[in-house]
């Protein structure tokens, strides 16, 4: 049996682990010991003490050998359905990574760094649903991340930076530049990606001066447009503290312990109809801590933000929005009343809701609900940052994913999150057995087959496989049981916001 990979990284030697390759062909196994993974490895230092809402740390070095062989342990989480375990942790090493490699001994092999999605509350590195073994198998350097999420990460705090959750997000990114060729990878050859709050992850650092050089191409699976003003974003501080009767600074706060402010987060999560009058678009999304416009971190939203562009794979599902509602019993039962509400928040002002009657005339309140919700929330804004990277001298390779999952006898239609075990092929993931079935459909094999392909294409030459995205043209890979490349498919949703700017969330 082979002795375990050892690298030795800027701050010191670590001992990861063999682990099976997922062979395209077959192999002698004494030509082939597999994966080489390392886990829980330390970007940054615990942001807990003295660092407590602080910018991330450099780690320090250490002497002999730190074993890699499980991951660190998970973020304080938040919301309804927090990822991972939700019990309070003594151990407060959140800012680990984790890399997998075809080959430590290799050199030039391109990098894929993954961000992780989580409503930017909840989310861990180590879900089953990211396992990097197809990936990497087909040549890939992974690196997977976690990084401070809910009010750890996003919370405006006075005395505090804004964004934390970018800021470590940036010092993992350092860390691959420093250490990623002493595991087979190239430095100049990094692709960022991530879905969900990671997609929004993705086009932050699109936008930041100090995200300059880390990656050289980038992967957005469904952008959501959820950014917020300061003057909200105090408003959810003050609220947040309120429940934990402190006050609203980070000096305060960090006498709070993380499990329970994150646990506050939540009730405030819940609370949120109460907000509409005065919070609007924030209440209902049904999150309140996101990401902060504040002008220094995130110098603006992403659409009016980028300037240089890059190689850029984008893209969305078609039926976002279903997730949410079938997961909260709502589907096809939203009232007329609740529509009005939707429109008027999320549509395009002023003519937005009048808009979406007119292109939907025969659609349900449920129907139109989702239709605003899915455009607003991650369709447009997604189409978007394809737009405004190419207006900036990137490329864009746009895409919609159409195959409908086939759990709950199809309720769930091609919706938000069905992309994510397919592109990193966990079909057998609990999450990919959840959307796909098991065993998956033969469909569902070939979408996973040509999208992770295009992962891999990407991140080596910038080339998924399917034309770029142009204004005029506007050629998008529609994945399907068929998939084929035609003209972008939401066209009633790019008509109804055409000429309307994403902005910011602010109080009304």
């Amino acid at each position: 049996m082979p002795e375990q990979p050892v690298v030795r990284t800027t701050e010191g030697l670590v001992r990861g682990r063999w682990e099976q390759r997922r062979a395209q062909e077959p192999q002698e196994p004494q030509e082939d010991r597999g994966l080489a993974v390392f886990r829980g490895l330390h970007y940054a230092r615990p942001p807990v003490g003295a660092l407590r809402f602080a910018a991330p740390v450099e780690p320090e070095p250490w002497d002999g050998v730190r074993e890699a062989a499980v991951f660190g342990p998970v973020v304080p989480q938040s919301g309804p359905m927090p990822a991972g375990s939700t019990e309070p942790s003594e151990d407060t090493d959140w800012l680990t990574l984790n890399v997998c490699t075809p080959d430590p001994g290799s050199a030039g092999l391109p990098v894929l760094v993954w961000i992780h999605g989580g409503g930017f509350i909840s989310g861990t590195a180590g879900d089953p649903l990211y396992d990097p073994t197809a990936l990497a198998s087909d040549g890939l350097v992974v690196v997977s991340v976690n990084y401070r999420v809910g009010a750890e990460g996003f919370l405006l705090l006075e005395g505090a930076p804004a964004n934390r959750a970018f800021l470590d997000q940036l010092a993992a990114l350092r860390w691959v530049r420093r250490n990623i060729a002493r595991f087979g990878g190239d430095p100049a050859r990094v692709t960022v990606a991530g879905q969900s709050a990671g997609a929004g992850s993705v086009a932050a650092l699109l936008t930041m001066d100090a995200a300059r050089g880390l990656f050289r191409r980038a992967v957005a699976h469904t952008v959501p447009g959820n950014h917020c003003t300061p003057a909200l974003a105090a408003e959810v501080t003050a609220e947040t503290a309120k429940l934990l009767g402190t006050a609203p600074t980070a000096a305060a706060l960090a006498e709070v312990p993380p499990w329970r402010l994150a646990a506050a987060v939540t009730e405030l999560g819940a609370a949120l109809p109460r907000y509409l009058a005065r919070w609007g678009r924030l209440a209902q999304t049904g999150i309140a801590t996101v990401p902060v416009v504040d002008g220094v971190v995130l110098p603006d939203s992403p659409w009016s933000a980028v300037t240089d562009g890059v190689d850029l794979l984008v893209g969305h599902t078609r039926d976002e929005f279903r997730l949410f509602s079938v997961l909260s019993g709502r589907h096809g039962g939203f009232t007329e009343e609740e529509a009005r509400l939707a429109l008027e928040l999320l549509a395009p002002p002023p003519t937005g809701p009048d808009a979406y009657r007119t292109a939907l005339p025969e659609a349900t309140p449920s129907e139109l609900l989702e239709a605003v919700s899915s455009d607003a929330l991650f369709r447009v804004p997604s189409l978007r940052l394809a737009e405004v990277n190419a207006a900036a001298g990137g490329t864009s390779h746009l895409f919609e994913l159409a195959l409908p999952a086939p759990a709950l006898d199809g309720a769930l239609g091609a919706c938000h999150g069905l992309d994510v075990s397919l592109a990193f092929g966990t079909l057998g993931s609990p999450m990919g057995r959840y959307f796909l079935g098991d065993p998956p459909t033969a469909a569902a094999v070939r979408v996973s087959a040509e999208l992770r392909q295009a992962w891999v294409r990407f991140a080596a030459t910038g080339d998924p496989g399917w034309p770029s995205f142009e204004p005029d043209a506007q050629l998008t890979r529609v994945l399907d049981a068929r998939s084929e490349t035609v003209r972008y498919p939401e066209q009633t949703a790019r008509r109804i916001w055409s000429g309307h700017p994403l902005t910011a969330y602010d109080l009304r």
